[in-house]
């Protein structure tokens, strides 16, 4: 049962929330727990099927949501995929971005356009968005911006030399916008992961001895599950993390600190 305390913690209600990578993996996980805290959900990615489907999931589990599809990898895409979300349903209060891709080749048989796709979906459209949208969140004085970077942002790991150097930038995007707008109400922090089964992991899981021994390099002594980020999102999207901005929260059972 909420509570005004707790719903002055951690209630949504009332608020838009806008989800890149909303329609599988960490993505949609993080858009469920928003919308369970209240907020009216828009998922964005590339595809109209996934994004269908995970859309009728939410509103099956009692969240409103909807969505926009737009190919994150591309300007023109992102802009006018924000400006139908601003036009169908208003300026989100909210942006997470979750949507990446890793393409894993060693990195001397790194190519030019992986190189650019990695980065123009995984740093260019979350600078973009936040273009689009932190202003507005700031002449309000109100707004949260999430991003979800990685291990990578802080070590490397072989054969992920782009998705690496993409999240390591945004790390710091995510304390460059923080400079820029937390004065005016806006918060802006990132979610590290840590070992999680998503899409874009499929190829470290289907390795079992790689997997348990990730899983053993951690504190919690297991890989992380979907379920694990639905309590940080909340937070970090709601009213009880005013004070806490520029920073990158990792949820990854301690991986990090071993």
């Amino acid at each position: 049962m909420s509570t005004p305390y707790l719903d002055a913690l951690f209630s949504l209600s009332g608020r838009r929330a806008l989800v890149t990578g909303g329609s599988s993996g960490i993505g949609r996980a993080i858009a469920e727990a928003l919308g369970r805290a209240g907020a009216d959900v828009v998922l964005m990615a590339r595809r109209p099927d996934p994004l269908r489907a995970a859309a009728e999931e939410l509103r099956a589990a009692g969240c409103a949501a909807d969505w926009v599809a737009a190919d994150l990898g591309d300007r023109a895409a992102v802009r006018a995929g924000a400006d139908e979300v601003a036009r169908r349903f208003g300026a989100p209060d909210v942006l997470v971005n979750a949507a990446g891709v890793n393409p894993r080749p060693p990195l001397d048989a790194l190519g030019t356009e992986e190189w650019d796709r990695t980065m123009a979906v995984n740093l260019n459209a979350p600078f973009l968005l936040g273009q689009r949208f932190g202003p507005t969140m700031a002449e309000r004085g109100w707004g949260r911006i999430v991003h979800v970077v990685s291990q990578q942002a802080i070590r490397a790991f072989g054969n992920s030399g782009a998705y690496g150097v993409s999240k390591a930038g945004l790390a710091a995007l995510t304390r460059s916008q923080a400079e820029a707008w937390s004065r005016h109400g806006v918060t802006v922090n990132a979610l590290a992961p840590g070992f999680v089964r998503t899409p874009l992991n499929a190829a470290v899981f289907a390795d079992p001895v790689r997997t348990e021994a990730m899983a053993r390099r951690t504190m919690a002594g297991r890989n992380g599950e979907l379920a694990d980020f639905a309590g940080a999102a909340v937070f970090l999207a709601g009213p009880g993390s005013a004070y806490v901005t520029g920073q990158t929260l990792f949820v990854d059972g301690g991986f990090s600190v071993t």
